[in-house]
């Protein structure tokens, strides 16, 4: 009986030393997001939007006060053109954004204002329940409209008023 209880002793604290661990090696944020090529020139995502993949992001904390840059993580978006930044450590009194870098498409490469960069916020005291945040979506312009944009920028109602 006395074998049978150490072995569970030992199991358990087994068990606790691999999830210790595991918590150890976890980030503390995931940042998540997508990054997009808008096709019409619109300034936000439509039907005929396209997700990058392959393309360059950037995760930049700054010093509050000081703007110094204080932590950065680089990531690149997967098929669906989505990103997963892995940030350790709390991050209350910085300042946090993702900025574009570059895009994987020469013909969707200008840097749209406005739409380069995402704030986010990394700090355990923000009342969220989990440790993935979620930042707005980041989006280069096309060089050239595609010919169904005017169409379909029409059903947004935001053509010329008559």
């Amino acid at each position: 009986m006395a074998t049978k209880l150490l072995s569970v002793v030992a199991l358990c604290s087994a068990l606790f030393a691999v999830a210790a661990a595991a918590a150890a090696d976890s980030p503390s944020f995931v940042v998540e997001g997508r990054v997009f090529c808008d096709t019409c020139r619109a300034g936000f995502e439509t039907t005929a939007t396209e997700y990058l993949a392959g393309a360059k992001v950037r995760l930049e904390c700054k010093h509050e006060e000081s703007e110094e840059l204080v932590h950065t993580v680089e990531g690149t978006t997967d098929a669906t053109g989505t990103y997963h930044l892995k940030v350790a450590d709390d991050h209350e009194d910085e300042l946090c954004e993702v900025v574009l870098v570059e895009s994987p498409h020469a013909d969707c490469s200008e840097i749209k204002t406005g739409r380069d960069r995402a704030r986010i916020l990394l700090t355990h005291n923000s009342g969220l329940a989990t440790n993935v945040r979620l930042a707005n979506s980041l989006g280069f312009l096309k060089e050239e409209p595609l010919p169904s944009c005017g169409v379909l920028l029409a059903q947004y109602q935001l053509g010329d008023d008559e």
